[in-house]
């Protein structure tokens, strides 16, 4: 199945926001060593959350996470993403794409694209490496920017994306001091200077650019059939597009349809757990804030009311009693973000939207 479906804006009120720790802008190093979100204290009366991405690919180390945990504070909310992540040749290497800079313009997420500096070789692999930090200048200098900028995260965004061929090539001069330095054999700096060169040419070849992959990797994912995941309906791809210009290309694990109205489900498992971890359900709300803003939601070429649900499921059988303390509070408030966001959460067949605990 192929949906396509439009979004006007975002209105979503988040309840499993994790607590914030913070952080003087001294400390801005401790704190993205230790904290996946926190909140960085400028001055007394300046402050502004933080998130980042471990690597520029949205399916790694779960950040959409991190971003959610952000949603819940009231001033501007920043995430860093490297431009590049190369973890040598016995690693993967990642690029940023253009539709997770549109994602994050959409939810109001001020972006600053920044690149890893530093690095320790890996004890396991010989062309591997480990423990990545970013440039911390680089960082400081693009937050002293945007505590200045009166605009909002879309065209800030835009504005980075100006840059990523500059940032691209620090990056890229940086792993080979890297490279150099560690004795660690890189992925070919060729093939990355090539899509380096397409990046400087502007932010309309680096959409370009973007898009074709993220549909490549769509299509991927469409036709992958996950043996972790329970479900039973069909796999569909979702495409989304927006008033801002961005195109989003996701997949609905589950899709099926019922007189007028189209049910799009997000399906998380745990194998070994009563349910599935904190990180893969805010992962999966993350679908649900796009899913319930939907508009304009078709399937070949009909209009459909779209009901958004998360599925969780496990391998165990799900019950209230046996779950501790923190599962249960975090239980609930998930029930408390369906019901104000009106979307279904089915744990193994049980629509917990609907029951009282």
């Amino acid at each position: 199945m192929e949906v396509s479906a439009k979004i006007t804006g975002i209105t979503y009120t988040p309840y499993l926001c994790k607590n914030l720790k913070t952080f003087n802008i001294k400390d801005l190093e401790v704190a993205l060593s230790s904290e996946s979100t926190f909140i960085l204290k400028i001055t007394e009366q300046t402050k502004i959350s933080v998130s980042w991405w471990v690597s520029a690919k949205r399916t790694r180390s779960y950040p959409y996470a991190r971003v959610y945990d952000s949603l819940s504070f009231q001033g501007k909310r920043i995430t860093i993403i490297p431009i590049m992540k190369d973890e040598g040749k016995d690693g993967d290497r990642d690029f940023l794409q253009w539709d997770t800079i549109s994602l994050m313009s959409l939810l109001g997420i001020y972006t600053i694209i920044s690149y890893y500096d530093t690095a320790d070789k890996s004890l396991r692999y010989k062309n591997k490496i480990t423990n990545q930090k970013f440039n911390i200048l680089n960082i400081k200098k693009e937050i002293k920017n945007l505590l200045s900028y009166q605009s909002d995260a879309l065209h800030w965004n835009i504005a980075q994306i100006e840059k990523i061929g500059k940032i691209g090539q620090k990056a890229l001069n940086s792993y080979e001091k890297i490279s150099e330095k560690l004795k660690v054999e890189m992925h070919s700096n060729e093939s990355a200077k090539n899509r380096i060169d397409k990046l400087n040419k502007g932010k309309e070849n680096f959409m370009i650019i973007s898009r074709d992959l993220a549909k490549k990797a769509q299509y991927r994912e469409y036709k992958t059939i996950q043996p972790k995941e329970k479900l039973s309906g069909t796999k569909a791809t979702l495409t989304i597009t927006n008033y801002l210009g961005g195109c989003y290309f996701f997949t609905c694990d589950e899709v099926y349809i019922k007189r007028n109205s189209i049910y799009l489900v997000e399906g998380k498992h745990s194998k070994n757990n009563i349910l599935p971890s904190i990180e893969d359900i805010k992962d999966g709300l993350v679908k649900m804030i796009l899913f319930t803003n939907l508009t304009e939601v078709k399937f070949n070429n009909i209009e459909y009311k779209p009901i958004p649900i998360l599925k969780l499921t496990t391998d165990k059988i799900f019950s209230t009693d046996s779950l501790n303390k923190t599962q249960m509070d975090n239980l609930r408030l998930l029930k408390k973000e369906a019901l104000k966001n009106h979307f279904q959460i089915i744990i193994n067949n049980k629509d917990i939207t609907t029951i009282s605990f």
